[in-house]
């Protein structure tokens, strides 16, 4: 005799089969050939390289990023974030007083990345990255004093220009984008140093398509 499946059965193995469909969709890439815009906002760990006694500056990025979707697995993005770098050091005068110095160093970046995504939702990132010095300024503080300025008043001139690699990975989920990126400055800071831009950076976006 024919087994038959009761009626309640049936129901929730459609619902199941439903649920699963809606959950597929919803981690679904972009269609080919399509292009997406991603405002986006998140922060900033950034260092810079061979500075003694340094400590992260914790800072603002903010931007939009347009992606063109090339084919299933792969999209080229290119952007426009403002970024806030530099970093922290502790040192000690002549006096051997206790001198917190701020470096702050911030930019407008150009990132032109390569998105490969290797399971529906995650994306592996690299690129490239120029960006022009908007802000060169200091701020010392040792003993409840503070005194700030621009680096050029020191007679320190950061360079304008920056390039740097950023390599990371992003998620995505119902059109929200978690990105987490290292940014690899190639580009010295001042001619004739060796120090570079170091810079981790996360942020959250949404798409938009256009």
């Amino acid at each position: 005799m024919a087994y038959k499946v009761p009626r309640m059965k049936m129901k929730k193995f459609f619902l199941a089969i439903s649920m699963t469909v809606i959950a597929i969709c919803a981690y679904a890439q972009n269609e080919v050939g399509s292009v997406t815009i991603q405002p986006k906002v998140g922060f900033n760990i950034a260092d810079v390289t061979d500075a003694n006694e340094n400590n992260p500056r914790f800072g603002l990025v903010a931007g939009a990023e347009f992606e063109y979707q090339l084919s299933e697995r792969l999209g080229l993005a290119v952007g426009l974030v403002y970024s806030a770098q530099g970093d922290k050091e502790t040192k000690f005068d002549n006096y051997g007083n206790k001198v917190k110095l701020t470096e702050q160093l911030d930019y407008i970046n150009f990132p032109i990345m390569a998105n490969l995504y290797i399971v529906k939702g995650l994306a592996v990132k690299l690129g490239i990255q120029p960006g022009l010095n908007l802000k060169a300024d200091y701020e010392f503080k040792s003993g409840g004093v503070s005194v700030s300025g621009s680096f050029s008043d020191l007679g320190i001139d950061i360079e304008s220009f920056d390039f740097s690699v950023p390599v990371g990975l992003s998620y995505e989920y119902k059109k929200f984008v978690l990105d987490a990126r290292y940014n690899i400055g190639l580009t010295k800071l001042v001619d004739g140093d060796s120090s570079k831009n170091s810079v981790f950076q996360f942020t959250l976006g949404y798409k938009f398509n256009l």
